[in-house]
């Protein structure tokens, strides 16, 4: 009988089908709904219930098979999968658990509450159970708090037959095998072994994983930071990473798609900071939740932002003098600060990628400042010729131009600078480079603007 999953289709999440969906759940359809859900992909399951109502959600949920519940859980959105967990025995949840790698087990048994996590390992499987227990004991954001216990290891000495004969068994646990690793008798790493090589050295029973294998291995410690685990995977081209203790015993693998998905949290979590808010506030947070969380960054921006008034108030006599100028600051401060944010993010992305390093931070710097002299000299003079023709004199057109290209270059230099700056003293850049940050080169292009144009104020009247 050919495997159901291979009849699955790709299926289109719209209105028509989440309407049928819930006309379904109403009538009590619960065979054809069983029968339609079988066809469909896990993840497409996993949008179709975000997008339901939450007892249609649960009572969909509810229908499907404890392996499929396990696929669907993890592809759904934080705040229904915990409205989902809340209304789930501890006994249903250690059955889906059950299903799953044990890196994902821990993920949904260390969001629940500690009295109900307990209980769920108790009704566990003893190893199982263990697994997840010692996956707990390691911070979250850590190679130990990201791996999983599923990997295949092999003796220095096994010979093939013996090699092949441990990879079936070990491999229905294991979703992802593309290489087994090679240890000592003290069970230290000692070499990767492809399952290409193995296949190939089948004709050859002599022959030993000692012989066939490369001692050049990359592994990680289970205290290494996440973000520098990705960084390792995608330098090197991994799909799989050998996580190991202070003794170079393994114990755990991290796999490339558990990679993908930390890259995608940790790319959320710096453009959610960035805008000085919360990567998961939309899915977990109340409305109350979300407003204490924007307050202090908005407060922040609102107390720089009284700079600029300040500066404003400063300069009200030359403002007086020529009325137009009020129609160019906000301009000139908006494209400033706009360019200052855009360097910021950028700075972000690759010193989280990697792609820029502290002891080479000249290099970073001196790439924004001629990007950032192009921009502002095109933007300068486009603002420069409008200026002219409008107050009727070039020398206005002069000022504002000059002024453009001075902010945008300041911001620039200032949107670099800063996470390269909070980095190396040891903050996270991507909050350094939040609201705040945009208001600040507000305030710098319109004290630039001001200044100048006090300073040619002779000439403009």
């Amino acid at each position: 009988m050919p495997d159901k999953k291979q009849q699955r289709a790709v299926i289109e999440v719209d209105e028509q089908l989440l309407s049928d969906i819930s006309d379904l759940i109403a009538s009590g359809s619960d065979t054809l709904l069983k029968n339609i859900l079988a066809d469909i992909y896990p993840a497409d399951i996993a949008l179709i219930i975000d997008n339901l109502e939450s007892e249609e959600a649960l009572s969909l949920f509810k229908l499907l098979e404890d392996e499929t519940q396990a696929e669907v859980i993890m592809e759904l959105g934080d705040y229904r999968r915990d409205e989902i967990l809340d209304h789930l025995s501890t006994g249903e949840i250690s059955e889906i658990v059950g299903e799953m790698d044990s890196d994902d087990a821990t993920d949904i048994i260390g969001d629940l509450e500690d009295d109900k996590a307990e209980d769920v390992l108790q009704q566990m499987e003893a190893e199982d159970s263990s697994e997840v227990k010692e996956l707990l004991s390691y911070e979250e954001d850590t190679a130990g708090g990201i791996m999983q216990k599923e990997f295949v290891t092999v003796n220095l000495t096994d010979s093939i037959n013996r090699a092949v004969e441990i990879i079936r068994e070990e491999a229905p646990d294991n979703e992802h095998l593309y290489h087994v690793w090679v240890t000592d008798e003290k069970g230290k790493l000692r070499g990767i072994v492809s399952l290409k090589k193995i296949i190939v050295a089948l004709n050859t029973p002599s022959v030993i994983m000692a012989d066939i294998m490369s001692t050049e291995v990359i592994s990680v410690d289970v205290d290494t930071d996440r973000e520098e685990v990705a960084s390792i995977m995608r330098k090197y081209d991994l799909v799989s990473l050998p996580v190991v203790d202070k003794e170079e015993h393994i114990v755990g693998k991290i796999s490339f798609d558990d990679i993908a998905e930390i890259m995608e949290e940790e790319f959320s979590e710096d453009v959610a900071k960035i805008v000085g808010s919360d990567a998961e506030e939309l899915e977990s947070k109340s409305p109350f939740q979300i407003a204490w969380l924007r307050l202090p960054w908005v407060l922040i921006t609102l107390g720089i932002q009284f700079l600029a008034g300040i500066v404003i108030n400063y300069y009200d006599e030359t403002l007086a003098k020529v009325l137009l100028l009020t129609s160019f600051m906000p301009i000139i401060s908006a494209i400033s600060g706009n360019t200052g944010l855009q360097a910021s993010a950028m700075t972000v992305r690759a010193l989280a990628t990697g792609g820029i390093t502290l002891s080479r931070w000249a290099e970073p710097v001196k790439r924004s400042l001629q990007i950032s002299l192009i921009i502002g000299s095109i933007c300068g003079l486009i603002i420069g010729l409008i200026g002219a023709f409008w107050f009727g004199k070039a020398i206005f057109g002069l000022v504002v131009g000059v002024s453009m290209m001075i902010s945008i270059n300041i911001s620039a230099f200032v949107g670099t600078t800063t996470p390269l700056l909070s980095k190396k003293l040891g903050f996270d850049p991507a909050i350094t480079v939040g609201p705040f940050e945009t208001a600040f080169q507000d305030v710098v292009g319109i004290t630039v603007f001001l200044t100048l144009a006090t300073l040619s104020l002779k000439w403009l009247l």
